[in-house]
Protein backbone atom coordinates (compact mmCIF):
# COMPACT_ATOMS: atom_id res chain seq x y z
CA UNK A 1 0.00 0.00 0.00
CA UNK A 2 1.17 3.59 -0.56
CA UNK A 3 2.76 5.59 2.23
CA UNK A 4 0.50 7.75 4.38
CA UNK A 5 0.55 11.24 2.90
CA UNK A 6 2.01 14.18 4.81
CA UNK A 7 -0.40 16.83 6.05
CA UNK A 8 0.29 20.13 7.75
CA UNK A 9 -0.47 18.48 11.08
CA UNK A 10 1.75 15.42 10.55
CA UNK A 11 4.75 17.19 9.02
CA UNK A 12 7.57 17.13 11.58
CA UNK A 13 9.07 20.53 12.30
CA UNK A 14 11.77 19.31 14.71
CA UNK A 15 14.14 16.51 13.65
CA UNK A 16 12.23 15.85 10.41
CA UNK A 17 14.84 13.25 9.45
CA UNK A 18 13.32 11.00 12.13
CA UNK A 19 9.91 11.09 10.51
CA UNK A 20 8.37 7.93 9.02
CA UNK A 21 5.40 7.86 6.67
CA UNK A 22 5.78 4.25 5.52
CA UNK A 23 2.45 2.56 6.19
CA UNK A 24 4.07 -0.78 7.03
CA UNK A 25 6.39 0.79 9.61
CA UNK A 26 3.49 2.65 11.20
CA UNK A 27 1.46 -0.56 11.34
CA UNK A 28 4.38 -2.42 12.95
CA UNK A 29 4.70 0.14 15.76
CA UNK A 30 0.96 0.11 16.40
CA UNK A 31 0.89 -3.69 16.42
CA UNK A 32 3.71 -3.96 18.95
CA UNK A 33 2.23 -1.46 21.38
CA UNK A 34 -0.41 -2.55 23.89
CA UNK A 35 -1.44 0.81 25.34
CA UNK A 36 -2.24 4.08 23.59
CA UNK A 37 -3.24 7.51 24.86
CA UNK A 38 -6.33 9.08 23.32
CA UNK A 39 -6.43 12.86 23.56
CA UNK A 40 -9.50 15.06 23.12
CA UNK A 41 -11.31 18.02 24.65
CA UNK A 42 -14.52 18.21 26.68
CA UNK A 43 -15.97 21.70 27.13
CA UNK A 44 -12.58 23.19 26.32
CA UNK A 45 -10.72 21.03 28.87
CA UNK A 46 -7.99 18.71 27.49
CA UNK A 47 -7.80 15.02 28.43
CA UNK A 48 -5.36 12.24 27.56
CA UNK A 49 -6.60 8.80 28.61
CA UNK A 50 -4.57 5.56 28.43
CA UNK A 51 -6.35 2.48 27.10
CA UNK A 52 -5.86 -0.80 25.28
CA UNK A 53 -6.41 -0.73 21.53
CA UNK A 54 -6.07 -2.85 18.43
CA UNK A 55 -5.37 -2.16 14.76
CA UNK A 56 -7.44 -4.05 12.20
CA UNK A 57 -6.26 -3.25 8.68
CA UNK A 58 -6.54 0.55 8.32
CA UNK A 59 -8.55 1.26 11.49
CA UNK A 60 -7.76 1.65 15.18
CA UNK A 61 -10.38 0.39 17.61
CA UNK A 62 -10.81 1.61 21.20
CA UNK A 63 -13.25 0.20 23.73
CA UNK A 64 -14.66 0.80 27.18
CA UNK A 65 -17.75 1.27 29.29
CA UNK A 66 -20.72 3.20 27.86
CA UNK A 67 -20.42 5.32 31.03
CA UNK A 68 -16.91 6.42 30.03
CA UNK A 69 -16.79 10.18 29.48
CA UNK A 70 -14.03 9.65 26.92
CA UNK A 71 -16.00 7.23 24.76
CA UNK A 72 -19.25 9.16 25.12
CA UNK A 73 -17.35 12.14 23.74
CA UNK A 74 -15.35 10.37 21.05
CA UNK A 75 -18.31 8.56 19.51
CA UNK A 76 -19.78 11.97 18.70
CA UNK A 77 -16.99 12.43 16.17
CA UNK A 78 -15.02 15.16 17.92
CA UNK A 79 -11.40 15.79 16.81
CA UNK A 80 -9.05 13.40 18.58
CA UNK A 81 -5.48 12.18 18.63
CA UNK A 82 -4.13 8.72 19.47
CA UNK A 83 -0.46 8.29 20.37
CA UNK A 84 1.70 5.25 21.13
CA UNK A 85 5.35 5.18 22.21
CA UNK A 86 7.81 2.29 22.45
CA UNK A 87 11.03 2.98 24.39
CA UNK A 88 13.94 0.89 23.10
CA UNK A 89 16.92 2.29 24.98
CA UNK A 90 18.45 4.93 27.23
CA UNK A 91 20.91 7.09 25.28
CA UNK A 92 23.68 8.24 27.65
CA UNK A 93 25.78 11.03 26.20
CA UNK A 94 28.96 12.62 27.53
CA UNK A 95 27.04 15.80 28.27
CA UNK A 96 23.72 16.06 30.09
CA UNK A 97 22.39 18.18 27.22
CA UNK A 98 22.57 15.33 24.68
CA UNK A 99 21.04 12.55 26.80
CA UNK A 100 18.04 11.01 25.06
CA UNK A 101 16.13 7.79 24.47
CA UNK A 102 15.77 5.54 21.46
CA UNK A 103 12.09 5.26 20.68
CA UNK A 104 9.42 4.56 18.09
CA UNK A 105 6.21 6.58 18.26
CA UNK A 106 3.06 7.06 16.20
CA UNK A 107 0.47 9.83 16.15
CA UNK A 108 -2.93 9.25 14.53
CA UNK A 109 -5.31 12.19 14.05
CA UNK A 110 -8.96 12.13 13.07
CA UNK A 111 -12.50 11.59 14.23
CA UNK A 112 -13.86 8.32 15.57
CA UNK A 113 -17.26 6.73 15.00
CA UNK A 114 -19.15 4.22 17.12
CA UNK A 115 -19.32 0.58 16.09
CA UNK A 116 -22.93 -0.49 16.68
CA UNK A 117 -23.22 -3.72 14.67
CA UNK A 118 -22.90 -6.53 17.24
CA UNK A 119 -21.19 -8.95 14.84
CA UNK A 120 -18.55 -6.39 13.96
CA UNK A 121 -18.16 -5.40 17.60
CA UNK A 122 -17.55 -9.02 18.64
CA UNK A 123 -14.96 -9.47 15.87
CA UNK A 124 -13.16 -6.32 17.03
CA UNK A 125 -13.12 -7.50 20.65
CA UNK A 126 -11.76 -10.89 19.56
CA UNK A 127 -8.99 -9.06 17.71
CA UNK A 128 -8.30 -6.96 20.80
CA UNK A 129 -7.96 -10.02 23.04
CA UNK A 130 -5.67 -11.69 20.52
CA UNK A 131 -3.63 -8.49 20.29
CA UNK A 132 -2.95 -8.76 24.03
CA UNK A 133 -2.14 -12.50 23.87
CA UNK A 134 -2.19 -14.24 20.49
CA UNK A 135 -4.53 -17.25 20.52
CA UNK A 136 -6.43 -16.23 23.64
CA UNK A 137 -9.71 -15.34 21.91
CA UNK A 138 -10.25 -18.93 20.75
CA UNK A 139 -9.82 -20.17 24.32
CA UNK A 140 -11.91 -17.71 26.33
CA UNK A 141 -15.71 -17.55 26.46
CA UNK A 142 -17.06 -15.14 23.84
CA UNK A 143 -19.08 -12.13 25.01
CA UNK A 144 -22.82 -12.45 25.46
CA UNK A 145 -25.20 -10.03 23.76
CA UNK A 146 -25.64 -8.23 27.07
CA UNK A 147 -21.86 -7.87 27.42
CA UNK A 148 -21.55 -6.60 23.84
CA UNK A 149 -24.23 -4.00 24.45
CA UNK A 150 -22.45 -3.06 27.69
CA UNK A 151 -19.25 -2.24 25.78
CA UNK A 152 -18.68 0.83 23.63
CA UNK A 153 -16.33 0.42 20.66
CA UNK A 154 -15.18 3.31 18.48
CA UNK A 155 -13.27 3.18 15.20
CA UNK A 156 -10.60 5.67 14.13
CA UNK A 157 -9.40 5.43 10.50
CA UNK A 158 -5.62 5.53 10.02
CA UNK A 159 -5.75 8.27 7.39
CA UNK A 160 -3.76 11.10 8.96
CA UNK A 161 -0.79 9.70 10.82
CA UNK A 162 2.97 9.82 11.18
CA UNK A 163 5.72 8.04 13.07
CA UNK A 164 8.93 9.32 14.61
CA UNK A 165 11.90 7.08 15.37
CA UNK A 166 15.26 7.58 17.07
CA UNK A 167 17.94 4.91 16.84
CA UNK A 168 21.66 4.72 17.41
CA UNK A 169 24.28 6.11 19.79
CA UNK A 170 24.43 9.53 21.44
CA UNK A 171 25.21 12.58 19.33
CA UNK A 172 27.82 14.44 21.36
CA UNK A 173 29.49 17.72 20.52
CA UNK A 174 32.91 17.15 18.98
CA UNK A 175 34.67 18.97 21.80
CA UNK A 176 33.16 16.51 24.32
CA UNK A 177 34.36 13.34 22.59
CA UNK A 178 37.64 13.35 24.55
CA UNK A 179 35.96 13.48 27.95
CA UNK A 180 36.57 10.45 30.13
CA UNK A 181 32.84 9.80 30.46
CA UNK A 182 31.18 6.53 29.40
CA UNK A 183 28.72 7.04 26.57
CA UNK A 184 26.43 4.63 24.76
CA UNK A 185 23.00 3.01 24.83
CA UNK A 186 21.33 0.90 27.53
CA UNK A 187 18.79 -1.28 25.67
CA UNK A 188 15.37 -1.58 27.31
CA UNK A 189 12.85 -4.38 26.99
CA UNK A 190 9.89 -2.84 28.79
CA UNK A 191 7.26 -5.36 27.71
CA UNK A 192 9.04 -8.64 28.44
CA UNK A 193 6.49 -11.10 29.83
CA UNK A 194 7.11 -13.04 33.03
CA UNK A 195 6.01 -16.59 33.80
CA UNK A 196 2.18 -16.94 33.90
CA UNK A 197 0.67 -17.07 37.41
CA UNK A 198 -2.47 -19.19 37.68
CA UNK A 199 -5.65 -17.88 39.29
CA UNK A 200 -5.80 -19.36 42.84
CA UNK A 201 -9.31 -20.69 42.08
CA UNK A 202 -8.15 -22.51 38.92
CA UNK A 203 -8.59 -26.32 39.22
CA UNK A 204 -5.21 -28.10 39.08
CA UNK A 205 -6.26 -30.18 36.07
CA UNK A 206 -6.53 -27.08 33.87
CA UNK A 207 -3.19 -26.99 32.07
CA UNK A 208 -1.33 -23.96 30.83
CA UNK A 209 -2.46 -23.39 27.23
CA UNK A 210 0.15 -23.81 24.49
CA UNK A 211 0.01 -20.16 23.45
CA UNK A 212 1.29 -19.18 26.92
CA UNK A 213 4.16 -21.67 26.94
CA UNK A 214 7.39 -19.79 26.44
CA UNK A 215 5.64 -16.42 26.66
CA UNK A 216 8.12 -15.40 29.37
CA UNK A 217 10.95 -15.50 26.82
CA UNK A 218 9.12 -13.43 24.21
CA UNK A 219 10.44 -9.90 24.10
CA UNK A 220 7.60 -7.69 22.93
CA UNK A 221 9.79 -4.61 22.47
CA UNK A 222 12.68 -4.64 20.02
CA UNK A 223 16.17 -3.82 21.34
CA UNK A 224 17.85 -0.56 20.45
Amino acid sequence: MPDIAHTDRTTLLRKPERGVQDRGDIHAILDEALVCHMAFQVHGQPYAIPTLFVRVEETLYLHGSPASRALRTLKQGVPMCVTVTLIDGLVLARSMFHHSVNYRSVVVLGRASEVTDLTTKEAVLRSLVDHVVAGRASDARPPTEIELRSTTVVALPIEEASAKVRVGPPIDDEEDLGLGVWAGVVPLHLATAGSPIADPSLPPEVALPPYLSGLDSRQMSAPA
